[in-house]
């Protein structure tokens, strides 16, 4: 090599170890999961399996698989990331990849726009993980009386709450109850055998911002509606959501199904949720039909939020716009709600309702006129707080107030309670209560006494209680004062099955009578993935 060719190469090479920099690349986070994080680079060809990407000048992310544009990502202890975010990846010098240049990595295809998921990535990594919680309970109540005739129930309750099934996007959700009433009376007639289907349908959640349900489901954004048996649709816009109801409301006598009860609707709402606020509004309107016609009309809202884990508010209300003249308008629901925690040792709440009584044009023909005529609004005014003055001891007070404008169905009620969590030298907890009731009609005075306490390292639970009530009639009734002596053993067999027999005897002058109440519990869990 020629001296005038040497020295060239010799200073090319040392301004390459001069002048190399360490290269940044950035990238956008583009899907938030409970346990992954999706970030998008121009190009990750120099992002190596294992390092750590930056946020704010910390590290925040740990890249566990990628694709030609996407990385997967664990979340690093301490950090808080969301959608949008941009992050940072640094090459260091002389560590970049070099490729053919005459290869070109396929761009990846097929994959939701809404999702921005690798797909890649999607192989080795569901965007979704399963959660299962369930509970079936077999339970029996028996009541012996000297005056009145014997009677048992039997009752099962199966509740389940399976999402994505197997990481996938298949949820289920049920909540059933059978029932079936025994009693010596020969003549009695009513129904023995209950079957209630109060939840039961099965979610699809196409992407993460789209879903679709079928079956029995009341929705949580518009609770008031109650059940729906038929399609739900909802779908996000970012922080915006809307969705689409068609389908039955339960029958009025047995909640069964009803065709005849077709209901169809819709909703707008936005969502926030962030480290010190959390808020949920629904706005929508409801169609509800008997057998073709309008049988109710209205226009529905629900809010909902937390600010700084210290105040929460909820409110609801409903305005009809269907009436026997046209496009009438009532305001058939109203509830507010207020909580606050002072501190860990105080919170109150206070709350105000509203409510007519509903009006269904088709359903009610042959009474509408009257309850027109009695279209007065029970209202509810009601006040808690709760105190612990001591680290063992704790402390409540409630008052609620009904009333309307022709002084009918008022009531007053007042409780009050006292709980020592942990009673010195004998363990266990100890609580004291009173509860008055005044109305049109009736005065009531409740005492009860409670001591509780666990064995063998919480397995065995014992509970035993006094309770006295004492009722005052306005009207020709003689007044009544009961005794009622009860007990109650529950066992943990294991940690999914538990065991409770609770028996009561009361006294009372006219009637004494033994209840015995026997119930068996199995939970059920999505199994811990290793």
């Amino acid at each position: 090599m020629s001296l005038k060719r040497a020295t060239i190469v010799l200073a090319v090479l040392l301004h390459s170890v001069i002048f190399a920099q360490d290269r940044v690349l950035e990238g956008t986070v583009s899907f938030v999961t409970s346990s992954n994080v999706y970030v998008k680079f121009e190009n990750t060809e120099d992002i190596k399996l294992g390092e750590v990407l930056r946020f704010k000048g910390a590290d925040c992310l740990k890249v566990s698989d990628k694709s030609s544009t996407s990385v997967v990502c664990t979340i690093l202890e301490g950090c808080e990331i969301k959608n949008g975010d941009t992050v940072s990846y640094i090459v260091a010098a002389g560590n970049e990849t070099t490729q053919p240049t005459s290869i070109t990595e396929p761009e990846d295809e097929g994959l939701p726009p809404e999702t921005n998921v690798p797909s890649e990535a999607s192989k080795s990594s569901s965007i979704y993980q399963e959660n299962i919680r369930g509970r079936v309970s077999l339970a029996s109540y028996n009541t012996f009386s000297d005056v009145r005739d014997d009677r048992s129930i039997f009752r099962t309750r199966f509740s389940l709450d399976a999402n994505h099934i197997g990481d996938s996007k298949v949820s289920v959700q049920s909540y059933l109850v059978y029932r079936n009433f025994n009693t010596s009376s020969s003549d009695y007639d009513g129904r023995t055998s209950i079957f209630n289907v109060y939840n039961l349908n099965v979610r699809y959640d196409a992407t993460p911002d789209f879903s679709i349900t079928a079956g029995r489901k009341i929705n949580p954004k518009a609770s008031s509606i109650g059940a729906v048996d038929g399609l739900q649709l909802e779908k996000y816009f970012g922080n915006f959501f809307a969705g689409l109801m068609g389908g039955f409301r339960p029958d009025f006598e047995n909640f069964g199904f009803n065709a005849d009860l077709l209901q169809y609707g819709g909703y707008v709402g936005i969502a926030t949720d962030s480290k010190d606020f959390f808020s949920e509004t629904t706005l929508g309107a409801m169609e509800q039909t008997n057998s073709g016609s309008t049988d109710r009309r209205y226009i529905f809202f629900q809010h909902m939020s937390t600010i700084a884990s210290d105040l929460t508010l909820f409110s609801s209300a409903e305005l009809d716009i269907f009436g026997n003249t046209g496009n009438e308008t009532r305001l058939t629901n109203l509830y507010l709600s207020a909580r606050y925690r002072f501190s860990r040792a105080v919170n109150a709440m206070i709350s105000y309702d509203s409510r007519k009584a509903i009006i269904y044009y088709e359903t009610f023909q042959t009474d509408i006129e009257r309850l027109l005529d009695e279209d007065l609004a029970r209202q509810g005014l009601r006040f808690r707080f709760n105190v612990r003055p001591a680290k063992q001891l704790w402390m409540g007070f409630s008052y609620s107030k009904r009333f309307q404008n022709d002084s009918e169905n008022k009531s007053d009620n007042v409780y009050g309670y006292a709980t020592l969590s942990k009673i010195p030298g004998i363990g266990g907890r100890f609580n004291v209560s009173y509860n008055m009731n005044s109305s049109n009609y009736l005065s009531s005075n409740i005492y009860s006494a409670r001591y509780s306490r666990e064995f063998f390292e919480n397995k065995l639970n014992t509970d035993v209680y006094y309770r006295r009530a004492n009722y005052e009639y306005e009207n020709n009734f003689s007044d009544l004062s009961l005794n009622f002596y009860g007990a109650t053993l529950s066992y943990r067999i294991s940690r999914t099955w538990m065991l409770s027999v609770s028996g009561e005897y009361s006294q009372s002058d006219p009637e004494n009578s033994f209840r015995f109440y026997t119930r068996l519990t199995k939970r059920f869990y999505s199994k811990k993935k290793k």
